[in-house]
C-alpha cells in the first residue's frame, strides 16, 4: 500500500484535508476578489493597497491566533476568526466602494483569517504514526497548491455570475464552510495544547528558529517574485493570459514534488540546506527566458523543490521549538513566507521594468540567501574550547 493511500485511509485525515483546503481557499481567492471589487471605482494603485491591507492583516494576526490556540483549544478560535473575517468581506461587499469601509473590511478579512494551516500541522502527530508525520506534512503542502489554482477560478466564476461583490461573499462562505467541517471533527474538538511553562517570546526565543524564519522569508521572496516576472514575460510575449497557465505549471510541479517527497525519510540536519539549495538551483534555468512551452516546463521544475523545503522547515521547527508552541511556530513560518512573498513581488516589479531576465535573476539570489540561513540554523557554530 502506498504512503498516500495509507494516509488517506487514516481516520479523519481525508476529512481534515478537505476541510482545510476549503477553508483556506480565500487565501487565494480573496486577493483577486478584493482587486476586482476595488478596481471598479478606484485606480490599480488603490486596488493594490486594498489587497495589501488584507495581506498585512493576515500576516499580523496569524501568530497571535496561533498562540491563543496553543494555550486554549482550536474550535473557539477558528469559529471566532472566521466570523471576523467573514464580517470584513461582507463589509467590503456592501461598502458601496467607499474607500475607508473597503480598507477596514479588507483589514478585518485578513485579521480574521482562521489559522487552519497551522492547526492542521499541529494535529498530524496526533493523527498518524511518528514515521508518517513527514509524509503527512508533504501531502498537506502538496495539495495546498490546488488552492492557488482553484481559488482564483472560484472568484472569477462568482464574479461572472453576480458581479464583484459575489466574489467576496463566496470567499466568506467557503471559509465558514471549511471551518465548520474542520472544527466539528472529533480529533479537533479533543485536541489540547501541551501544558508547559510559557514565555512571552514563544518559539521566537529559540535563536536557530529565528534564523530559519529568515531563510523562509528569503525562500518566500523567491517564490513571490515569480508571478510578477511571469506576468511581465507574458505581456512581452503578447499574451497576458499566458501568465495563468505558466503559474499553473509551477503549481503542478510543486504538487508533483510534494507527492513524490512523501516517500522520502526526514533525514539529518543536512536535509534542510540541501533541499533549499535544490530550490535555488531550480530557478537558474529561468534566466534563459525561453519560449512559452519550455518556460512552462522550467517553471514546473522550479516548483518541485518547494514542498520538500517547507516539509523540512516544519519538521525542524517541530524539533527546535519548546513544548506548547507548535501552532504558533507553524504560524510564524506561514507569516514569514507570506511577508517574504510580498517583499519579493514588490522588489521584482522595478527589475522587470528594466528587463525580464533581470526579474528572473532575483529568485536564485534570494534562494542563495535562504540556503545560507538554513545552513546556519542546521549547523550552528560550536563554542570554541578554552
Amino acid at each position: 500500500m502506498s504512503a498516500l493511500t495509507q494516509l488517506l485511509r487514516t481516520p479523519y485525515v481525508a476529512r481534515l484535508l478537505i476541510a482545510s483546503q476549503t477553508g483556506r481557499l480565500p487565501m487565494a481567492s480573496a486577493p483577486l476578489a478584493l482587486l476586482l471589487f476595488a478596481r471598479e471605482a478606484h485606480s490599480l494603485v488603490v486596488a493594490g493597497l486594498v489587497v495589501g491591507a488584507y495581506t498585512a492583516g493576515m500576516a499580523v494576526s496569524a501568530p497571535i491566533l496561533a498562540r491563543i490556540v496553543d494555550r486554549w483549544r482550536q474550535p473557539p478560535v477558528l469559529w471566532a476568526s472566521a466570523a471576523l473575517s467573514g464580517l470584513g468581506f461582507l463589509l467590503v461587499a456592501v461598502s458601496g466602494h467607499t474607500l475607508a469601509a473597503t480598507v477596514i473590511g479588507a483589514v478585518l478579512g485578513g485579521l480574521g483569517t482562521p489559522p487552519l494551516e497551522a492547526c492542521l500541522r499541529a494535529l498530524w502527530p496526533n493523527l498518524v504514526s511518528p514515521d508518517a508525520v513527514a509524509a503527512a506534512y508533504s501531502l498537506d503542502i502538496a495539495v495546498q497548491e490546488i488552492i492557488y489554482v482553484t481559488g482564483p477560478l472560484v472568484t472569477l466564476l462568482a464574479v461572472a455570475i453576480a458581479g464583484p461583490p459575489a466574489g467576496l461573499v463566496a470567499a466568506a462562505l467557503l471559509q465558514l464552510a471549511g471551518v465548520a467541517l474542520f472544527a466539528s471533527t472529533p480529533v479537533v474538538r479533543v485536541w489540547r495544547g501541551v501544558a508547559a511553562t510559557r514565555h512571552w517570546a514563544g518559539p521566537l526565543r529559540v535563536a536557530r528558529f529565528v534564523v530559519i524564519l529568515l531563510g523562509v522569508v528569503c525562500a518566500g521572496a523567491a517564490i513571490g517574485s515569480l508571478p510578477v516576472v511571469v506576468t511581465g514575460y507574458a505581456e512581452a510575449a503578447g499574451n497576458r493570459s499566458l501568465s495563468g497557465w505558466l503559474l499553473a505549471g509551477q503549481a503542478a510541479g510543486a504538487l508533483i514534488g510534494g507527492l513524490a517527497y512523501m516517500r522520502v525519510r526526514p533525514g539529518g540536519p543536512w536535509r534542510l540546506p540541501l533541499v533549499t539549495a535544490m530550490l535555488a538551483v531550480g530557478f537558474v534555468p529561468l534566466l534563459l527566458v525561453p519560449a512559452p512551452a519550455p518556460m512552462a516546463i522550467l517553471l514546473a521544475i522550479a516548483g518541485i523543490s518547494l514542498p520538500p523545503v517547507l516539509t523540512a522547515v516544519f519538521l525542524t521547527a517541530d524539533r527546535l521549538t519548546p513544548p506548547g508552541t507548535a501552532v504558533e511556530a507553524f504560524a510564524w513560518i506561514i507569516t514569514a513566507f507570506t511577508v517574504g512573498s510580498a517583499a519579493g513581488a514588490a522588489i521584482t516589479g522595478p527589475l522587470v521594468g528594466d528587463s525580464i531576465r533581470a526579474g528572473f535573476a532575483f529568485a536564485p539570489l534570494a534562494g542563495l540567501l535562504a540556503v545560507a540561513a538554513m545552513s546556519a540554523a542546521s549547523f550552528p557554530r560550536r563554542p570554541a574550547l578554552v
